[in-house]
């Protein structure tokens, strides 16, 4: 047990106390004792509505379940089912049209559509490298992964290969010809490119082959440039709202070898962040907040630094600084460096030890979260220097597994409270709704109306979202197998609703419309020919799992014009609220014995992934390879999913007990083998009963249908703990 300091009739830790009073606090204006105040007369006057809250899920779940028994047998009648969910409270009256009145609210949000990460913030790495992919290269990410196939001649390698060399060029200028392009010539044809004068302002020209002098197919796309001894070094164009810098270094060992002497093309990539307190990172006790809030600070005060080795050289990476370039009418032009930072808190149901009330009681972790990330985002609101989050003057707050209108208006009361006790001006904390839980889908307007003065996001999550309706319909039957889902009805109403319920409510030029995550990193092929859908789909954003990944996906909103997509689909009908409420059931559908036990080993497998990283290492996100070796980018979603689905065979027998337990087993040499490279890594296998990991994996299945909502936290905390507080732990 760590030291604790009583403050303001609240026990606290003592690194997180020292933390508050003597980093984040200094320089907010905000003295430590009045925040230890604020916090607790928030917890005092708010913890119990966040727990008759989580008691009103309970008994809607418990009704769900009764009612699910009562007609076991029977063909469901949609009116009487829509009538039982509006009698207990479940589906909530819809209000009048309205649209959301979001003010202050940053460029890349309200109207530059454009990919968005989501990274570990207790990782200080992966936070900075996710903060600085605003720009990233084009020749590298087509280079260094598979979107130019690894074909004779045109391998990747520790060598640079001229032949795939030329291939990256080859699509690079193939994507300025579609999308800024030439007036009557191609980019391959270029060789110099000038400024020349017109009207008072530069203008690009480029020469070509036999001296031909042309310029762009649309000149208001050339925004800016920089020189370098008299010479032209960058060009900076703009297409959607998105930069384009081609970057002209005759020297350079590319630019040596290019007509024009171009070595690279940088497109604007990650075009915001979501720096995560939640799903992908595991912090279990006070000294893992610490690090989690110490982190955010670094970021918010520009000072984060970290130190790492690569390649046998010492690196150290910082955030980057702005881009610096000069205006066709001679004026500076400064673009942001860094990609807009949003913070994703914990849901309304983690309760946290770091601080206690003074009888020793666990106080909401949310309630944690909002102060600290409030207080230390403050340092960037008064922030005059280069490195700034958001000129606009807010701070973003994503607010994940909130259920319905009502939650989310407890989000509401919890951000103005913190507003009044830091001086801020009403609605400066602003909420992004995950739209990632059966009740929120379907009252969505009325959430989005709780919310309408600070909204600024809205998405859909396949995995979190699947995992509450195999919980909230737990009783209902046996489940579909679980690759099947993506393809149900209800999951693809579900996609559109949300669009359409952001159209409606006036989501375009105020905020994100968001989709979920491309989970492949090493497949960026795939993910080039088929991601494209998430913008078509009129969402403004979309997940991707890596910088490389950001500046490929950045492609896509060249290709579809998402605001006048927005404004096609605002015409259509809004989609099927039956075919939502529609479970994915197996109903009379009989599985065949090689069907389900390829089914539990999909699952199996890929929750023994991640779970022994989690509970050994404390790593909350990682590439987890699946049964074919194919690295996918797991956090708690994917095992709220999994485990999920094992439960419901289980509880309707498509499964067993023993099955299960062989499946794991089994599973667990196949994973042990797969990591066998990590010198960090403990074996689960063939001492099962004694590995942490292991267990926790049977506890989320066994107690899968007992878990509130189906949540994987409280069994990974609590064989997290065991293994700190063993000290078989690598981290």
């Amino acid at each position: 047990m760590t030291s604790r300091v009583e403050v303001s009739n609240l026990k606290v830790d003592q690194g997180l106390y020292e933390l508050i009073c003597h980093e984040v606090a200094p320089g907010t204006g905000i003295d430590p004792d009045s925040f230890w105040q604020s916090l607790s007369e928030i917890v005092t006057d708010l913890a119990p509505g966040n727990r008759r809250l989580l008691e009103h899920r309970d008994e809607l779940q418990a009704k769900f379940d009764t009612w699910y028994v009562e007609h076991k047998g029977k063909s469901v009648d949609r009116d009487e089912y829509r009538l039982f969910l509006e009698q207990i409270g479940y589906l909530v009256p819809e209000g009048d049209d309205f649209e959301i009145t979001t003010t202050n609210v940053d460029e890349e949000i309200a109207l530059v559509a454009g990919p968005q990460l989501v990274v570990p913030v207790d990782n200080a790495r992966y936070a900075l490298n996710a903060a600085n992919a605003r720009w990233g290269s084009l020749y590298d990410a087509l280079y260094g992964t598979n979107v130019i196939p690894d074909v004779e001649g045109a391998e990747r390698g520790t060598e640079y290969n001229p032949v795939r060399g030329a291939q990256v060029i080859t699509q690079t200028e193939a994507f300025l010809d579609e999308y800024v392009g030439l007036d009557g010539a191609n980019y391959s044809e270029v060789t110099d490119f000038l400024l020349t004068e017109g009207s008072g302002t530069k203008q690009l020209s480029a020469v070509v082959s036999g001296g031909r002098q042309i310029g762009l197919s649309d000149p208001a796309s050339f925004v800016g440039y920089r020189e370098s001894d008299g010479h032209l070094a960058n060009i900076l164009l703009r297409h959607h709202g998105l930069g384009i810098e081609i970057q002209i270094d005759p020297q350079d060992p590319v630019g040596k070898n290019h007509p024009a002497g171009v070595k690279d093309v940088i497109l604007e990539s990650a075009i915001t962040t979501i720096q995560d307190c939640e799903d992908s990172v595991s912090a279990v006790d006070a000294l893992d907040k610490t690090r989690v809030y110490r982190n955010w600070l670094g970021i918010m005060k520009g000072t984060l630094e970290c130190t790492f080795s690569k390649a046998k050289e010492t690196v150290v990476r910082r955030l980057n600084r702005d881009k610096s370039f000069t205006a066709p009418d001679g004026l500076p032009l400064i673009l942001p460096g860094r990609s807009l930072l949003l913070v994703r808190n914990v849901g309304i149901h983690m309760y946290t030890d770091a601080v206690t009330t003074q009888d020793g009681k666990e106080i909401p972790e949310g309630f944690l979260d909002a102060m600290v990330t409030a207080l230390t985002a403050i340092h960037d609101l008064k922030s005059d220097g280069e490195i700034r989050n958001s000129r606009a003057g807010s701070v973003y707050i994503v607010k994940p597994k909130l259920h319905g209108p009502h939650e989310v208006a407890a989000t509401v009361e919890l951000f103005g409270r913190i507003e009044s006790a830091f001086g801020l001006e009403p609605n400066t904390l602003k909420i992004g709704i995950m739209d990632e839980e059966r009740r929120t889908t379907i009252n969505l307007k009325e959430c989005i109306h709780q919310a309408r003065q600070r909204v600024v996001f809205i998405n859909t999550g396949f995995l979190d979202r699947t995992g509450d309706e195999i919980h909230t319909n737990m009783a209902a039957g046996a489940m579909i197998p679980k690759m099947e889902i993506k393809n149900a009805p209800w999951m693809l109403a579900y996609e559109d609703w949300n669009v359409d319920i952001g159209n409606q409510t006036g989501l375009p030029g105020r905020a994100q419309i968001g989709k979920g995550m491309w989970t492949m990193p090493d497949e960026m092929h795939d993910m080039v020919k088929t991601k494209i859908v998430h913008p078509a789909a009129g969402a403004t954003t979309a997940w991707v799992p890596s910088p490389t990944a950001a500046t490929l996906h950045a492609m896509h909103y060249h290709q579809v014009n998402v605001a006048q997509r927005q404004s096609e689909l605002a015409k259509r009908p809004r989609a099927s609220l039956n075919d939502i409420l529609s479970p994915p059931l197996l109903a009379n559908r009989q599985l065949s014995p090689e069907e389900i036990q390829n089914d539990l080993d999909n699952n199996a497998q890929g929750i023994l992934g991640y779970v022994v990283r989690w509970v050994d290492q404390g790593i909350g996100c990682s590439k987890v390879p699946d049964l074919n070796d194919v690295g996918l980018m797991e956090d708690r979603a994917t095992l709220r999913i999994s485990s999920q689905h094992l439960a419901n065979w289980l509880y309707h027998g498509i499964t067993n007990r023993q099955q299960v337990i062989e499946t794991f087993q089994k599973m667990a040499a196949t994973v042990d083998d797969q990591n066998s490279g990590d010198p960090a890594y403990f074996c689960m296998a063939p001492d099962f009963d004694n590995s942490p990991a292991f267990q926790a994996a049977l506890d989320l299945v066994f107690r899968g249908r007992d878990e509130p909502n189906g949540y994987t936290e409280n069994v990974l905390t609590t064989r997290r703990r065991q293994v700190k507080a063993s000290g078989r732990q690598s981290s």
